[in-house]
């Protein structure tokens, strides 16, 4: 159950993402996959950020894209 909610979240994330930044899906993908955001950040960190509103966890993680340059 945890990981259908893990994964349903990372799915919102990338196409949140992928309409906020005006960008592909895929491409956020394959940015957040490389920066290591994905696997370091969004998923383990997925209790205290799936309570986050929408905009502001855009803005969270575009901010984090554009510290570790892949934004």
């Amino acid at each position: 159950m945890e990981n259908d909610n893990i994964l349903n979240f990372v799915t919102y994330c990338i196409s949140k993402l992928g309409q906020y930044l005006n960008m592909p899906q895929s491409e956020v993908y394959k940015r957040l996959k490389k920066s290591g955001i994905l696997d370091e950040y969004i998923i383990p960190s997925y209790d205290v950020l799936h309570t986050f509103g929408s905009r502001y966890l855009m803005e969270d993680i575009s901010e984090y894209m554009k510290e570790k340059g892949v934004l």
